[in-house]
């Protein structure tokens, strides 16, 4: 199968170098690996450093990054977005590929994310190679199990139900375009099945350089699930739940915030969005205002 690797990055180029270079590791190698990036300051010196691969531009906002590299993928069967600092085990394409021929309905495959540091302070690369050298893999790596979406540091997708339907990236979401993985995922499920690969396995560092400011967080967090319910990709049920559990965590935590959290912006941010909402006034392109 010729698997590509797409990566939409802004920001970290020291960081991005080190995800690179374990891709480099990979046990069945990509047939091509494309980097999609804003300035040239976003690769610093890794043009040269990694002469093999694919450096490419687009406006910033990633789903616009994002389908710049489907644009420029035109004769991938699949093709894997991981995240700039998305750190993957050496097996992640072998049993990609693997579960890809075995379940030929599979159209969004996911990954096992073993440590996630954008669920706290982030995680260095030196601790996410420790977390990865340590893994065990599970007694079937190949196992597979329904999943709701792909998870956007580490999901792949087969590219001809995509070509087919001339399917996009929604670049009205901008920005870091929260629930863009969900929104993607649902629009392919109609076509096939959305899996979770027990062998497929690596580290997001959560990475807190380039974050964008917690108000647009905030606002994205009401604004874009209610968004992509309207649109008919996210279950009223899911959004409802997750406005409530995003503005109940921001409220409460704001009163003691993680040093490494703006919690008291995403929660301003959760109350606009909601005011949008009611006034009939929310879009997620006005994040730009916050």
């Amino acid at each position: 199968m010729n698997i590509t690797i797409g990566i939409a990055t802004r920001g970290r180029p020291a960081i991005l170098g080190e995800v690179l270079a374990e891709i480099d590791r990979q046990t069945r190698p990509p047939q091509a690996v494309i980097i999609c990036h804003v300035s040239e300051g976003d690769v610093t010196g890794l043009p040269s450093r990694f002469p093999g691969l694919r450096f490419i531009t687009a406006e910033a906002g990633l789903p616009r990054q994002r389908n710049a590299i489907i644009d420029a993928a035109p004769t991938a069967d699949a093709i894997l977005f991981i995240d700039d600092d998305f750190l993957a085990a050496p097996d992640w394409l072998g049993v990609l590929e693997a579960v890809l021929k075995a379940h030929p309905d599979c159209v969004v495959a996911t990954g096992t994310v073993i440590a996630d540091g954008a669920k706290g302070p982030g995680i260095s690369v030196e601790e996410g190679r420790a977390i990865l050298a340590a893994d065990t893999l599970p007694s079937d790596p190949l196992a597979v199990a329904p999943h709701f979406n792909g998870y956007g540091c580490n999901m792949a997708f087969r590219m001809a139900p995509i070509r087919q339907h001339a399917l996009r990236f929604d670049e009205a979401l901008p920005a870091y375009a929260w629930y863009e993985d969900i929104d993607f995922s649902r629009r392919l499920l109609p076509h096939g099945s959305i899996l979770r690969l027990a062998g497929a396995r690596g580290v997001h560092l959560g990475a807190k350089i380039g974050r964008q400011p917690g108000r647009r967080l905030g606002y994205s967090q009401v604004v874009n699930s209610v968004y992509l319910a309207r649109k008919g990709s996210y279950p009223w049920d899911h959004a409802l739940r997750s406005i409530g559990r995003h503005l109940l965590a921001n409220a409460v935590k704001s009163l003691r915030p993680e040093p490494e959290v703006d919690r008291w912006g995403r929660f301003q941010g959760n109350l606009r969005g909601l005011w949008h909402v009611l006034t009939g006034q929310a879009h997620p392109g006005r994040i730009v205002e916050m």
